[in-house]
């Protein structure tokens, strides 16, 4: 039985996806965006994620405890922060605590040369497509044959500080290529992996780059009491409400 070469392809693309390049991802632009939402292997094209920021020159990882159920220092340090009550430890735990993301495979209209991307949304758009799937005038959005095309949205309005993004279907479902089948299945085969897009550190690594962040602002001996007064704590209610509420 001869190899499929286009298959081989199509793998060694989504391989080389999965390692969390900045050329992977994709955010709107200003204005108006389409996009369309890709299937994943898994079913699940709608990925949550908790990151950690603000630590040190390190972009974000992903939070071993609220991931994957490890021990995380940064949270316990965090927590005790937290804890500690006074509105500047406050303050500064917030800045710590894992954030939650959601991400999805896509492909964006008129970039379809440019491939598979991983667009990264908040709540608000998660819940808003959550709602698109479950009503049956659209079902299935992700879907090569009939699913439906996103409008994004994507700007400040008048007085907000951030960006926000609008999702609107559009009114009539649609093929996700003109290609025909077989270019639809090779384009879905290059859909990563969201559960192994991101590195997962381990609890060392995470402490190691708590330390990294405390040293960069005290000396290393202040940093090692602080580490010690503030390490090895549960969350109490407390905190795990201010998590939501980081969350939302």
């Amino acid at each position: 039985m001869a190899i499929n070469i286009d298959k081989m392809k199509a793998k060694l693309s989504a391989a080389q996806g999965k390692g969390g390049r900045k050329s992977d991802f994709w955010r709107p632009q200003d204005g108006e965006n389409v996009i369309r939402i890709l299937p994943s292997p898994d079913e699940d094209p709608f990925k949550e994620h908790f990151f950690h920021y603000n630590l040190g020159s390190s972009s974000g990882f992903l939070c071993p405890k609220r991931n994957f159920g490890d021990d995380c220092p940064v949270c316990s340090f965090a927590t005790k922060l937290f804890n500690e009550g006074s509105q500047e430890s406050i303050t500064q735990a917030k800045t710590l605590f894992a954030r939650q993301r959601f991400f999805s495979p896509v492909l964006v209209r008129g970039q379809e040369s440019e491939g598979v991307k991983v667009w990264g949304y908040g709540k608000t758009v998660y819940e808003t497509l959550l709602s698109l799937v479950l009503n049956p005038d659209y079902g299935d959005i992700t879907d090569p044959k009939e699913g439906t095309d996103l409008v994004l949205a994507y700007g400040k309005a008048p007085g907000m500080m951030y960006p926000q993004t609008k999702v609107q279907p559009r009114r009539k479902s649609s093929s996700l290529c003109d290609d025909g089948d077989a270019a639809c299945e090779e384009i879905v085969a290059t859909v990563p992996d969201l559960d192994t897009i991101f590195e997962r550190k381990s609890t060392q690594d995470v402490q190691t780059a708590l330390d990294e962040h405390l040293n960069s602002e005290v000396d290393a001996e202040a940093a090692s009491s602080t580490t010690t007064k503030y390490g090895g704590a549960e969350p109490s209610n407390d905190v795990e409400a201010a998590l939501q509420e980081l969350a939302g």
